[in-house]
């Protein structure tokens, strides 16, 4: 009998040491990584657009933390992502320019193996790692998310693709084209009730989906689904699957990039708009938006968010003219060294850990996700990264920027942000050569929309910031491709 009520007292401490094991050893937070594609900065209700009902993105705002002087590492979509994953500076690696079409599948085009991702961080320290969207980081077998550190991969490897498949059955299209009937009375020409030809940029919509799969892992899948939703299934899918353990969970959707291909469903919602291209842009984001707010549900149904870090931002600023996008108040867009190329929305919100309802104006960079994130768990932080950990900043109203200087360069077109001024090198010529750089002087501080060239007039300004640009571009890597 003795024996009997000492097994009986062993295992009831057993069991109260299991039940209150969690409370005991703190779990590493979940990190979520959700990234719009060319959403411009002034698309979102929480950055001033009434036009276009984004509730569940401002709800993250509302949540936690809105910065205004957020930037990426390019102006377009394949630097840009190569900066956030690895929170390094991609010039230091040869990461210039922007694959587009067949140059994706090119055997030296990619993500070098020898950069450390966030993804082969947080893996190595026991996280569980999903890529669910858009890669465009190398489309060779050697590029793979599998092969940088990632668990999971649902989606595709370029830089595009169609959100549905032919003939693209419950979807309104607009598709750029070089030329159009002789009929056609203006810019665009009617198909059909669901498809429109537009001229407006001169040349014919990308060959998005050539040697370009939906693919789970590697092997390709049929996928009818609307992309922007299936990319939320597939989000919720990886949460249900890991979320009994750390995961760190990166979304990256198509929507906004073209095609410009809308849902007729939430296109009816939009009929006030009279222009059709503004319309079916806004239904892609407002999509966009329900996607975002299904992935947050899914992890407060498994009661996740207080555990959770969660960041928000656009890759790069939105093509206004090729998808009716605004970065206002911003100068300029997509591919652009100016601020409407380079400056994003960027949300950060962890409940209960980060104070709600911040908007901040502290320059901070994509550069620094990586930072912030690692250094909320157990795993060991690389030594050359350029971002910072932002949490000083997100935990106190008081603190200031750590970026002293934030570097840009792509070809003949350069810039260079130091404290309240920025150098910009447009070079919007077609040769794009790096030995004809114009500087050109702004004082973002006074001068949000770049209004004002100040080269003239601040000569020694002009002088001392070029001469920073000129030494931080010393330590950068020649381009591995164009």
């Amino acid at each position: 009998m003795k024996n009997l009520l000492l097994l009986c007292s062993m295992t009831a401490i057993l069991l109260l040491s299991a039940t209150d094991l969690p409370a005991q050893a703190e779990r590493s937070p979940n990190i979520v990584l959700l990234v719009a594609d060319d959403l411009g900065y002034g698309e979102l209700g929480c950055q001033g657009n009434p036009q276009i009902p984004t509730p569940h993105i401002d709800a993250l705002a509302e949540g936690g933390v809105r910065f205004t002087q957020a930037y990426v590492t390019a102006p377009n979509c394949s630097p840009s992502r190569a900066g956030f994953f690895t929170g390094r500076i991609p010039m230091r690696f040869g990461y210039e320019f922007n694959p587009i079409g067949a140059r994706n599948e090119d055997p030296g085009t990619g993500l070098p193996n020898d950069e450390i991702t966030l993804a082969e961080c947080l893996h190595d320290a026991g996280y569980s790692t999903g890529l669910i969207g858009k890669w465009h980081l190398g489309g060779a077998a050697d590029y793979h998310p599998l092969r940088h550190g990632f668990d999971a991969f649902f989606g595709f490897s370029h830089e595009g693709h169609y959100f549905v498949p032919p003939p693209w059955r419950d979807t309104t299209t607009m598709l750029r084209r070089k030329g159009l009937p002789s009929s056609a009375g203006d810019l665009r020409y009617q198909v059909s009730e669901t498809l429109l030809y537009s001229s407006h940029m001169g040349h014919d919509e990308p060959d998005y989906d050539a040697n370009n799969p939906i693919v789970r892992v590697s092997q390709p899948v049929d996928e009818q689904e609307y992309l922007t939703d299936a990319f939320a299934r597939e989000a919720c899918a990886f949460i249900e699957q890991y979320h009994s353990s750390p995961f760190f969970l990166s979304v990256t959707f198509n929507a906004v990039h073209s095609p410009l291909q809308a849902k007729n469903a939430t296109l009816k919602k939009f009929a006030a708009i009279e222009d059709m291209h503004r319309r079916i842009f806004a239904a892609m984001l407002s999509d966009l938006d329900t996607a975002v707010g299904r992935i947050v549900a899914c992890l407060e149904q498994h009661r996740l968010r207080e555990n959770t870090l969660i960041v928000f931002l656009s890759d790069n600023g939105g093509p206004t003219k090729e998808l009716t996008s605004s970065n206002l108040p911003l100068r300029a867009g997509k591919g652009s060294m100016y601020e409407g190329g380079l400056r994003v929305p960027f949300i950060v919100q962890w409940p209960g850990t980060v104070p709600a309802g911040q908007v901040r104006t502290e320059v901070v960079s994509s550069l620094d996700i990586f930072p912030t994130a690692v250094a909320r768990t157990q795993a060991s932080l690389p030594p050359n990264l350029d971002g910072y950990d932002l949490m000083p900043i997100l935990l106190d109203p008081n603190a200031k920027s750590p970026h002293q200087q934030l570097f840009w360069r792509q070809g003949g077109r350069a810039a260079l942000r130091s404290g309240a001024w920025k150098i910009v090198a447009p070079d919007n010529r077609a040769d794009n050569r790096a030995d004809s750089r114009r500087w050109e002087l702004y004082n973002i501080d006074s001068d949000i929309g770049e209004s004002r060239d100040l080269a003239a007039s601040e000569p020694e300004q002009l002088d001392a910031l070029v001469r920073t640009w000129e030494t931080m571009n010393a330590a950068m890597a020649e381009p591995r491709f164009r």
